[in-house]
């Protein structure tokens, strides 16, 4: 495993991680045997960002984790996430079944503190404001996670999905570590003033999808292969007729890496790895032969004409339907 610095002064972590969303939530039943197994897999080889939150089975994920972090604490660089809460749960209390962000300064110390226990550990390493209320002013909600750092609940903080306005203005607070955005071969936004601007302040980029949910593994070629709870039945790239283009891009990405000689998934995070010592793919999964894999990325060097080549084969705008429903995409970019 290759390693890189989180943030300007972070400590070096394992420079491809493991998104653990997928053991407990949104990609059909959950198997915490074999994502036990996993994790402790995941350790043995280097892989050492884990990457979790808070509404990943609303609380499920993180419980899942505990007993293996709690067993191997010094291998670990954890990081969890706060600010989506919903109704009708112990996240939201009581009400209506429902979603909605909430990134208060009180529900950031409040989640922080329910994070702490469902985990386990006295300091989370990276805690992320998930998502973002944009009629909560950001120096509220930094300023309390400043607050975290300085109780040594927390010793880096970080943000997913906002924009390089809101990055400069929580930076300028309390220094940001990371950004958490979904980048891969399929969804390039971040490559304009988001990543210049992290690159400006010293801040690392945590690319979560980096696999396009599974479209690049070059394995899902039919809507009927994912199991009838699997949440990405909702996202447009995976419906119908978006689906079929989308894998014809997927299958110029698998032609490219059968040249190089490695699974498409390898070539589309080696691909990412070339793009910068500053950024950190956590392509999920809850099963080892599949982290494996991933990890495996790491030892690939590319070429600069095959990262050409790997960039060309999914055209800008080649890709059909957007990364999230119309209500997902209101609660990204603020």
């Amino acid at each position: 495993m290759i390693w890189r610095r989180v943030g300007a002064t972070g400590p070096k972590v394992s420079a491809i991680g493991l998104g653990c969303m997928g053991m407990s939530f949104g990609y059909g039943g959950a198997d915490d045997a074999e994502s036990t197994r996993t994790l402790h897999r995941a350790l043995d080889l280097g892989v050492n960002h884990l990457d979790t939150a808070d509404m990943y089975g609303f609380g499920a994920n993180e419980r899942l984790l505990a007993p293996v972090v709690r067993a191997r604490r010094d291998e670990v660089f954890l990081a969890t996430k706060f600010g989506n809460r919903t109704t009708g749960d112990s996240f939201g209390g009581t009400g209506t079944p429902g979603a909605y962000v909430d990134s208060s300064a009180a529900w950031a110390r409040q989640a922080c503190d329910a994070s702490l226990g469902r985990l386990g550990v006295e300091t989370i390493d990276l805690y992320y404001l998930h998502r973002r209320n944009p009629e909560t002013p950001i120096d509220e909600t930094v300023g309390a996670l400043a607050d975290l750092v300085t109780a040594g609940k927390v010793r880096l903080i970080g943000l997913s999905e906002i924009s390089p306005a809101t990055l400069r203005a929580a930076h300028s607070v309390h220094p940001v570590a990371a950004v958490q955005m979904e980048y891969s071969l399929f969804t390039r936004d971040v490559e304009g003033e988001m990543l210049a601007t992290c690159r400006e302040l010293g801040v690392s980029l945590v690319a979560y999808s980096p696999v396009g949910r599974g479209l690049l593994t070059g394995t899902i070629t039919s809507r009927t292969q994912l199991a009838e709870d699997d949440w990405r039945r909702t996202v447009p790239r995976f419906a119908e007729g978006n689906l079929d283009a989308n894998v014809k891009l997927a299958n110029a990405v698998r032609e490219v890496a059968g040249e190089i000689g490695c699974t498409p998934a390898q070539a589309a995070l080696a691909w990412l790895l070339a793009r910068g010592e500053d950024i950190l793919p956590i392509p999920g999964t809850k099963r080892v032969r599949w982290l494996e894999e991933n990890a495996a990325a790491a030892d690939i060097r590319l070429t600069p004409e095959q990262q050409i080549r790997l960039r060309e084969a999914v055209p800008a705008g080649a890709v059909v339907g957007a990364r999230y429903t119309e209500a997902g995409m209101r609660t990204v970019g603020h």
